[in-house]
This record gives C-alpha cells, sequence and structure tokens, in this order.
C-alpha cells in the first residue's frame, strides 16, 4: 500500500470562524467552518481516499479490506473496521461550550459500546487574546458542580489559560475543557464523537435555539481530581522526533524541520498518520512511493510501510505524527 490522502470533512458550527479554508489552501463559499475532519472512522463522517486507486474510497472500507496491513495487527484486534483515530483542525471564532467526554467503561455503558474520547490539543495559531479552559482550580463535589452550572459560576473554578502557537493540552477523558475564541488547533483523539455539552453561555445555535445541555449526564462523567498544571510541557528540538504525548491511545510527536528526516516504522505496527501544521515538502516510503506534504494536509501511511522520510522544501517544514500502539 501507499500513503494514502483524504477529503476534509468541514463542518459548519455556531462558534466557527474563517481560518480553516485558507489555512488548508482549499476554496469554499462555507461559513462559519468550525472543524475539518481530516481523517475519521467515525460512522456517517467516514473519511473518502483522494489520491491513487483507491479514490473514492472511505477508510472504513480499506480497513475492512487491508485490517493489520493497513493500521497494524494489534490495533485491529481492538477496534475492528473502525479507525481508531480521530484528526481535526478547530477554529473558534467563538468561546466552544465547556464540556466533558466520557472514558471507555462509561461510554460502552450509555452509548451501545461506543468507546470513550480522549483526546490532545496543539495550538497551530492564536490570535493575540486567544484562550482555553482546561481542569479544576479547586476540589469540587458533583452536588457544587450542578449549582455552579445552575448559577452560571462553573467557569469561576477552571483554569483558563492565555495560549501560544506550539502549545499542547493533553485531555484525558473526564477532564472539564472548552476551546477559546482566537484558537486554531489540531485535534488529536480517539474515534468517538460523544461530547457532553455542560455550560453554553445561552448561545443559541444555527437554528436559532438554545442548544442542549448534558449536565446530569456529565456529574458522573467527570474526574474531579485538580493537578497544579494542565499544560503539557515539552522541549522543541530541531530537525529530531519531540514526543508530545504519549498514552495507551495513541502517542503524537512534532517535527520542526529544515533538512530531511528518516523515520524507521519497522517496529511499530502501527499506522503513521501525518499532519502539516506548517511550510511544505514531501513524504517518501520505503517503496519509493511519494507524495506531498502541504500546510492542513493529513497523510497516512500505512503500517505495512517500513520508514519514510520527510523532505522540507525551501522554507522548512512542521509535521505533527500519531500512531497507537
Amino acid at each position: 500500500m501507499y500513503p494514502l490522502k483524504f477529503k476534509p470533512i468541514f463542518k459548519t458550527l455556531v462558534w466557527g470562524g474563517e481560518k480553516i479554508a485558507p489555512f488548508k489552501g482549499v476554496a469554499t463559499d462555507q461559513h462559519n467552518i468550525g472543524e475539518s475532519w481530516e481523517l475519521s472512522g467515525v460512522k456517517g463522517n467516514e473519511s473518502v481516499v483522494a489520491n491513487g486507486e483507491f479514490a473514492g474510497k472511505t477508510i472504513t472500507e480499506l480497513v475492512h479490506e487491508y485490517k493489520g496491513r493497513l493500521i497494524g495487527e494489534k490495533n485491529y484486534d481492538r477496534t475492528g473496521d473502525q479507525f481508531p483515530l480521530l484528526i481535526k483542525f478547530i477554529d473558534a471564532k467563538q468561546d466552544l461550550s465547556i464540556q466533558v467526554h466520557p472514558d471507555d467503561r462509561l461510554a460502552a455503558e450509555r452509548h451501545n459500546g461506543s468507546k470513550g474520547k480522549t483526546e490532545m490539543w496543539y495550538v497551530v495559531e492564536a490570535d493575540k487574546d486567544a484562550h482555553l479552559m482546561s481542569g479544576l482550580t479547586r476540589e469540587i463535589t458533583p452536588e457544587e458542580y450542578e449549582r455552579k452550572v445552575n448559577d452560571h459560576t462553573i467557569t469561576d473554578v477552571l483554569h483558563d489559560y492565555k495560549i501560544a502557537p506550539g502549545d499542547v493540552f493533553f485531555l484525558p477523558a473526564g477532564r472539564i475543557h472548552s476551546i477559546g475564541s482566537g484558537s486554531f488547533i489540531a485535534e488529536i483523539q480517539q474515534t468517538s464523537d460523544i461530547t457532553y455539552r455542560i455550560y453554553d453561555f445561552g448561545r443559541l445555535g444555527l437554528d436559532g435555539k438554545p442548544r442542549e445541555l448534558h449536565t446530569e449526564l456529565a456529574k458522573a462523567a467527570i474526574d474531579y481530581t485538580v493537578y497544579p498544571d494542565y499544560r503539557t510541557s515539552y522541549t522543541k528540538v530541531k530537525n529530531m522526533e519531540n514526543v508530545l504525548v504519549d498514552c495507551s491511545y495513541f502517542t503524537t510527536s512534532l517535527y520542526d524541520l529544515d533538512k530531511p528526516f528518516c523515520r524507521d516504522l519497522k517496529e511499530l505496527d502501527s499506522f503513521l498518520a501525518v499532519i502539516c501544521i506548517a511550510g511544505n515538502g514531501k513524504l517518501t516510503d520505503s517503496d519509493g512511493n511519494e507524495v506531498s506534504l502541504n500546510q492542513g494536509e493529513t497523510v497516512l501511511v500505512p503500517a505495512d510501510c517500513s520508514g519514510v522520510t520527510f523532505t522540507p522544501g525551501e522554507s522548512g517544514i512542521q509535521l505533527l505524527t500519531s500512531y497507537v500502539r
């Protein structure tokens, strides 16, 4: 198999902005594009291949046909025909709702065997006053949580972070969070679209009606543990792999390259998703197959590939890569 590109799935949302299309270099007459789903196996929103002999097939069809060759043997044993990650770009013109996601146990119990939603954010771009919220500032009980939602003071107990490009936040299932206005983010998560909306600032949806809240469902899903800092620290080294998050659901790394970099994949037993967040260049696999890498593009390298080389263009290239171990 060869590296695959996919057609983006644009999501029009009440809080969406206007950055996604120009960032990805695509023309569209859609407005309020809040999300571009780059690689998705979510039922009803499966990504469609855009290049080569598989063009027009969905990622689910390819996983069913090629199984471990495409996503890795261990991954196929765990998730079957469903691709295990959902990769998005998120453009927040307004604050998103305050929300939380269930873990695997609760999602399976409540939602017909569905997976939970652990995720991470990489800040690609940020306006001057861009911010986001992640985690509790102090201990609260489930009863206090409910009172603070009802009296509109839930934000008083949430960490509010001013953000800049390159910031990283890991969000295990159960952590309360909200992406703030002015944020442009790459999100990598489990394949799940289960969100419990806790608070929405009194906003109306695109239909002019208040959006549904899930205050009670969220109460049992929240992890009430308090941590001193919810931002993920890392040291960026040029022309090296910089591991950002390494958990049981995904391992994500950052590359900032101005010279070619070879990545050995022989021992991985996983696909490699490659997300170009800045600059341009090309990706060449171990069989000599070559695809371009442009800002805003995501490429899927199949698990049966033994290695890839990232070659930056004249202005360099920045990449995020993710796999499941």
